[in-house]
């Protein structure tokens, strides 16, 4: 995938100028496919000249003309194109696993690391959850796009229940094992 279905799925939702966008990758799909305001920038100007994308100049007091994108025809065939294409599963890459892999060298040191890492997920599990009973409080009435946000949400939550729990059964076996060399 490409910052530029990102942010034709995201225009498709609702237009936008390009500090609006930065604002809702900041809020929401920048939990799931970051980008720094000025890739957003540079890409809105790519999918500019393809013509997948309709630009509005909105006049503003004291300031420079706003710009507000809209999903072309062009646009909306792309999301097509991408969404009938297969995606790869994703990749697991994660320096804590192999970290972990090599505790035997420092258990103390790993099991701080994983108790970090613990914890930073925890912190984004709950504002996962706080988005959920903000933004999705009826999920059974959810149709359309909102239903297709909260499924997004959903994932992940179960991915940041997943890692707390991981995290949990790594703490809980490395002091097991701490506790087993101690009595060697």
């Amino acid at each position: 995938m490409a910052l530029e279905h990102a942010i034709l799925v995201s225009l498709s939702e609702r237009p936008g100028s390009g500090y609006e966008l930065t604002r809702r990758f900041d809020k929401s799909i920048g939990f799931f496919w970051r980008a720094t305001h000025q890739q957003i920038y540079r890409v809105l100007k790519r999918m500019d000249d393809a013509g997948w994308v309709h630009v509005e100049h909105v006049p503003q007091d004291g300031k420079p003309d706003k710009k507000v994108y809209t999903v072309s025809a062009e646009g909306a065939a792309e999301i097509s194109r991408w969404l009938a294409e297969p995606a790869q599963p994703t990749e697991l890459r994660d320096e804590l696993a192999i970290k972990l892999r090599a505790a035997h060298g420092d258990p103390d040191a790993v099991a701080a690391e994983v108790a970090r890492h613990r914890a930073q997920h925890a912190e984004r599990l709950a504002l996962y959850e706080a988005m959920q009973r903000r933004d999705f409080p009826d999920r059974d009435a959810l149709t359309g796009p909102a239903l297709h946000q909260f499924l997004v949400l959903r994932g992940g939550i179960g991915a940041e229940r997943g890692f707390v729990a991981w995290c949990d059964e790594v703490l809980t076996a490395l002091r097991r094992d701490a506790e087993r060399g101690e009595t060697r």
